[in-house]
């Protein structure tokens, strides 16, 4: 009975052993320390497109806002403002007839932040544009948390439907797309076998031009051609 408990306590005792052996060789070829970098890395995407796309112009999407589309957008917004007339003012001040009002003043004398009395101006279709993309970047400081509307037509939207409830401000004409090139001067016609013609359209002279086919004037001698041969042949004997 001895031996055979000898004999397994002998097993045990090399089994730990071959166990701490494999610990001990795993540890010298893998590293178990902490990672120089976290994380993986990533190749970062090739920029193909360059520079954003030029924000259209809110006037340009005012001319296609829809006012129904644009009471849709504006229940984000009831939760802190009214818009009817003679409306109380919440956590934000009633909105009716804010078009064209001067920015942070009046609304029943509703607290507006220091941060937005400071614009001064009106609110017109740009101001009130720039402040609904992003009221913290339109007046930073402002007391207003909402994040703002990036989409351009859902802005157009919800500005023609304030526009709609008590301001009815004529809407800006949208800007022109971009005048066409002015044409430049028409290329001069050619003439036979692709010779350009002379500036201001006139003929090239020929050597018909070169005669004297004026009337002699009355008292002139007149040119005798047989007599300007005979002159010619007695010069040449002299």
């Amino acid at each position: 009975m001895d031996n055979r408990t000898n004999t397994i306590a002998g097993w045990v005792l090399a089994g730990c052993g071959a166990a701490l052996g494999l610990s001990i060789v795993g540890g010298m070829i893998f590293h178990d320390g902490p990672p120089e970098k976290f994380g993986f890395p990533i190749e970062a995407a090739e920029e193909t497109g360059g520079a954003g796309a030029a924000e259209v112009p809110i006037a340009t999407l005012l001319a296609t806002a829809d006012v129904a589309k644009g009471a849709e957008v504006f229940k984000k917004c009831a939760a802190c403002h009214t818009i009817t007339q003679g409306g109380p003012n919440g956590i934000g001040p009633n909105l009716y007839a804010t078009m064209g009002e001067a920015i942070a003043q009046g609304k029943a004398g509703f607290a507006f932040s220091d941060a937005l009395k400071s614009k001064g101006g009106k609110w017109d279709f740009e101001q009130m544009s720039a402040w609904l993309t992003s009221p913290r970047k339109f007046a930073p400081g402002t007391k207003m948390t909402f994040a703002g509307i990036g989409n351009g037509q859902d802005r157009a939207n919800v500005i023609a439907y304030l526009n709609a409830q008590g301001s009815n401000l004529p809407l800006p004409a949208a800007p022109a797309a971009g005048a066409a090139p002015t044409p430049g001067p028409a290329p001069a016609s050619e003439g036979p076998a692709g010779a350009p013609a002379n500036p201001g359209g006139k003929a090239d002279p020929t050597t018909d031009d070169l005669a004297n086919k004026a009337t002699p004037a009355t008292g002139a001698p007149s040119v005798d051609p047989a007599a300007a041969v005979r002159g010619a042949k007695e010069d040449a004997k002299k």
